[in-house]
């Protein structure tokens, strides 16, 4: 590790605090708060990569920020293209040599961004590149910021704007539930990235004390619950932390977190031929959700890793699972695959490459 990494080390990375926070050191430095709105439009409205391009701040202000600070800006080891010609993916570098990936999707009238919230995963998922990477660590939150922060850069850049957020990249959200909720926290700040809670998704593989801290906190980003399986030995194959938090008691906090947001959820299924993609395996989706008729199934086609050998469905035995799950009142989509030429797709992440 070089010296200007172990001193970035011991600094104040500007993104992991809240405005609020912000303000508060700026005032133990005993300056003029009056300079904190500046600076956080600096941060995240202009997406400013220095303190240097912060040049309406009092020269005593930068000084004060390049002694104590740093902007935990992520270089970017690798960066590929998609050959759909809409997906881009970035490898981008921690202080510890660590890397994570997050992607850049476009669609028809809108960008989103895929981030992650941890360097692997302990959910150990079995069609999952990250799962069969195992767990590093959390990532920050200036480090989930960050993420977004250089993707608003890009985008910016070209003379548009991030207004759609998926935390489904590397890790489990809910695993490192305060700093993915504080990140959110700045994510929603309408005088910065002013991304809407409605377009923040966070996806689990079910860690029920999260749902249910979810539930009791008010939280009103949107809720998708990977799936998979509906019975507790189905489920148990493909996400072994099913035995840690069981089927019949993670429908009981889904529930709860219905009953107490009013908000539906967004429950994944990855589709795997022969597996659990049949029209039994439909009707025993439906079965399980009953009650929870508002909600909307995502159906994911697996995408391949080296780690599993599944195979994704078929788009006739997809629409056959469609049909079914709307004879019981459900709404359903069939995920639109991209990325997967460079390992973007959903459960390909796994920072191997670079």
């Amino acid at each position: 590790m070089t010296a200007s990494v172990s001193r970035s080390a011991q600094l104040m990375d500007l993104y992991d605090l809240t405005k609020a926070e912000l303000q508060a050191l700026i005032v133990s430095w005993e300056l003029n708060p009056v300079h904190v709105a500046r600076l956080w439009n600096y941060l995240y409205w202009e997406c400013v990569d220095s303190f240097a391009a912060m040049t309406e701040l009092p020269v005593k202000v930068r000084a004060k920020l390049e002694a104590e600070c740093v902007l935990g800006n992520l270089p970017v080891a690798v960066e590929t293209h998609s050959s759909d010609g809409f997906t881009k993916k970035y490898l981008l570098a921690l202080n510890d040599q660590e890397k994570i990936e997050t992607v850049l999707m476009r669609f028809s009238g809108r960008v989103t961004a895929c981030i992650s919230s941890q360097a692997g995963c302990a959910m150990g998922c079995v069609f999952c590149a990250t799962g069969q990477r195992g767990f590093t660590r959390h990532l920050t939150t200036g480090e989930i910021v960050a993420q977004v922060v250089h993707v608003q850069r890009i985008l910016k850049a070209k003379g548009d704007r991030l207004r759609n957020l998926v935390l489904m990249g590397m890790g489990e959200p809910l695993h490192n539930y305060d700093a993915v909720m504080k990140a959110v926290d700045i994510f929603r700040d309408s005088s910065g990235l002013a991304i809407g809670a409605s377009k923040i998704t966070l996806s689990t593989v079910g860690v029920i004390p999260g749902i249910v801290r979810l539930a009791d906190e008010g939280r009103t980003i949107s809720l998708a619950l990977s799936l998979h399986g509906a019975t507790q030995e189905e489920r148990h194959a493909l996400v072994p932390t099913a035995k840690r938090w069981p089927l019949d008691e993670l429908m009981e906090a889904c529930r709860y977190y219905v009953q107490k947001t009013g908000q539906k959820i967004f429950f994944e299924w990855t589709l795997i031929e022969g597996k659990n993609d049949s029209e039994e395996n439909a009707h025993a989706v439906a079965r399980l959700l009953k009650g929870l008729e508002e909600s909307q199934v995502n159906l994911i086609p697996l995408n391949p890793t080296s780690g599993y050998d599944g195979a994704p469905t078929r788009t006739e035995a997809a629409k056959r699972f469609q049909a079914v799950l709307a004879e019981y009142g459900f709404a359903s989509t069939v995920r639109q695959r991209r990325g997967i030429d460079i390992a973007a797709g959903c459960g390909q992440l796994a920072a191997a490459s670079g």
